[in-house]
């Protein structure tokens, strides 16, 4: 069988408007997720914890009174110690906190050294866990530059206040941390922390899509990350 060549060329036309299209939509459908933090909105209520509270009590993150057995998912910290070398001296942010948590890296150095695979990437960019594969050796906690998990030196159960039926607790010598709230995305609800900002200082969205409101504060406001030269490429955002 002969094809002319105005057929042929009629045909390879037709299959790279197809492959365009699906490359289109790809494009279009694809997820990223990330979370940008408005530090403004954030200080606007001082000593403010209800995004800790809601995502401890979401997760059953035990409140272990000894900081050396601390367990935390999201927690504040002194921006002079959360940005090294980012913060200058004569900053007002030095001594302010900031809202700390996984920065679900496109580049996340504890996936690369965890031996049973507990901890991987998923396709929409969050860092997920999965604790019952997790043999706590804690070569993750020793790679994450941003100090984002945290060991069960014991058992967490009893140290639970209220503790949430529809999410499952951990065990001793299980490493934990931020999941971007997976388990209500899979919902469409929004992160946790997010629901419960009553400042609205949290964004959470698709960084994939440019119509996006996170992506749209991205490209109108001035922002930074956490340690970025690194290479890590965090997905938390802060807005100053």
């Amino acid at each position: 069988m002969t094809i002319s060549r105005q057929a042929f060329l009629r045909m390879t036309g037709f299959s790279f408007l197809a492959a365009a299209g699906r490359k289109a939509i790809a494009a279009i459908t694809r997820t990223r997720w990330g979370m940008a933090v408005d530090v403004a909105k954030c200080l606007k209520q001082e000593n403010c914890t209800k995004c800790i509270a809601a995502c401890h009590q979401a997760h059953n993150v035990p409140s272990i009174p000894d900081r050396a057995h601390e367990v935390r998912w999201v927690w504040r910290e002194s921006f002079e110690h959360a940005f090294p070398g980012q913060v200058d001296e004569y900053s007002p942010l030095r001594a302010a906190p900031a809202m700390l948590l996984c920065n679900h890296c496109e580049n996340p150095p504890c996936v690369r050294v965890c031996p049973t695979q507990a901890t991987w990437k998923r396709e929409d960019g969050i860092v997920a866990m999965d604790w019952h594969r997790c043999i706590g050796c804690r070569y993750c906690m020793a790679a994450c530059p941003y100090g984002s998990r945290s060991f069960n030196w014991m058992d967490p159960r009893p140290y639970i206040h209220n503790p949430n039926p529809a999410f499952p607790t951990r065990t001793k010598g299980v490493v934990e941390k931020c999941t971007f709230c997976t388990e209500r995305l899979a919902v469409g609800r929004p992160p946790a922390c997010v629901e419960a900002c009553t400042e609205k200082a949290l964004v959470f969205g698709n960084l994939a899509d440019p119509h996006s409101s996170i992506r749209e504060l991205l490209e109108t406001r001035q922002h930074t990350r956490r340690r970025p030269e690194l290479g890590t490429g965090p997905d938390v955002f802060y807005l100053t």
